[in-house]
């Protein structure tokens, strides 16, 4: 297991405006081949492919997944879906149990914020002032943006990596997760595609962690693209119609097998996290 000590969190989040670039080249464009296990030996992105290799995590990384971790997630209704996954997963198997008492994975959320837009950067002091905290020992850190890649900028973007990246160097001890934004209907030639590249590209050369959100709701189960989606996951129910698909009470803004998508995605995430070489 990758050397995490315990430190400290609470979450909050910022706000953008729509920039107008030129649609990213293919080749800054996933094609599908397979989940980016490392790039230059650092980086782990979970994207669509993660949620199919789900499957292949071993029973003993689960379980030191359960004891070793507690995450703090801020995030908002978008965001949600990744949490609404996990309790899906835990629903059909008591192995991928979290805040289930003594044993499980901790997950505290902070569910009124996100990243806002814009490269707002108010959320920084709001995270270090709660790492800062005596009494809190999270090691892992994840948030979510709600519709802030959509009318964000190259610099706003900017804003955001480098202020992960900065809080990476000050709290070394505590593993920081990135994400993509969701998808929004307006294609490879839209704003957010350049945006969530912009994001690609950065934890590839910089061997970030990245939970690709967008990615993982651009694909069904056999490898199918679907570039021009939105977040309802418009396939999701096409694929439901012909194979059997587990139920939830609400995914919010989606449909339940998205988020059960993510929720598999995420397992993965923390399995490579943990130290599992992945499939």
């Amino acid at each position: 297991m990758r050397r995490l000590m315990l430190c400290l969190l609470t979450v909050t989040f910022c706000t953008g405006q729509i920039c107008n670039q030129q649609p990213p080249d293919d080749d800054d464009i996933d094609n599908g081949d397979g989940p980016i296990i490392s790039v230059d030996g650092e980086a782990i992105i979970a994207d669509h492919l993660a949620a199919a290799a789900f499957d292949d995590i071993p029973a003993a990384t689960i379980q030191a997944i359960q004891t070793g971790y507690r995450i703090g997630y801020g995030h908002t209704s978008h965001g949600s879906q990744i949490v609404t996954g996990m309790e899906m997963l835990f629903a059909e198997n008591s192995q991928y149990a979290f805040n289930a008492g003594e044993g499980s994975l901790v997950l505290e959320e902070r569910g009124d914020v996100d990243l806002g837009h814009e490269g707002n950067l108010d959320w920084v002091d709001i995270t270090r002032d709660a790492l800062d905290q005596p009494d809190k020992n999270f090691n892992v850190v994840m948030w979510s943006w709600c519709a802030g890649v959509s009318d964000n900028t190259e610099a706003g973007i900017d804003a955001y990596l480098d202020a992960m990246n900065q809080l990476e160097a000050d709290y070394p001890n505590v593993t920081f997760i990135y994400m993509t934004g969701h998808l929004d209907g307006t294609g490879p030639s839209g704003n957010l595609y350049l945006r969530n590249n912009q994001i690609r590209n950065y934890c590839q050369t910089n061997g970030k962690i990245l939970f690709d959100f967008a990615d993982i709701e651009s694909y069904d189960p056999d490898g199918t693209h679907y570039p021009d989606g939105s977040d309802a996951c418009e396939w999701c129910v096409n694929w439901c119609a012909t194979h059997t698909c587990p139920t939830c009470a609400e995914c919010q803004h989606s449909e339940c097998f998205n988020c059960y998508q993510k929720g598999r995605a995420f397992w993965w995430l923390m399995a490579r996290i943990d130290g599992w070489e992945g499939t």
